[in-house]
């Protein structure tokens, strides 16, 4: 099963290269992130990155993309939302101005609910 994960940011590309760089420095989703491009627009030099895409598989992997987006996102300056989508059309949103006050056992929580969330079927707003 393949997770899409998209960001709405007003940077939108260096955030989606931002978040790449920490999935892929987690070891147990290394080999397992790759960049959505959509085709060029007319006048530009190439293609753009739209979206991430996630294999899941054993072993925690839902767990690991939950904790890195939870992480991340607490980290970013501005209103950044990500959007999680899995193949059956479960859709996680996780919003950064809803995180940033969170003390750490709150975000442990709100990671496993994600991650919950992930594997099970049924639509989730996690803002």
């Amino acid at each position: 099963m393949d997770l899409t994960i998209e960001v709405e940011a007003s940077e939108l590309g260096p955030e989606l290269r931002s978040l790449h760089q920490w999935l892929i420095a987690e070891t147990e989703l290394r080999g397992r992130v790759q960049t959505v491009q959509a085709p060029p627009e007319p006048g530009t030099l190439g293609p753009t990155t739209d979206a991430l895409l996630v294999a899941l598989g054993p072993g925690g992997v839902a767990t690991a993309v939950a904790t890195v987006l939870v992480s991340w996102i607490r980290r970013r300056v501005g209103d950044v939302t990500a959007k999680v989508t899995r193949p059956d059309g479960t859709t996680i949103e996780v919003e950064a101005t809803n995180l940033r006050d969170m003390d750490v056992a709150d975000v442990e929580k709100f990671a496993s609910s994600i991650a919950r969330s992930l594997e099970d079927t049924g639509e989730q707003d996690c803002r």
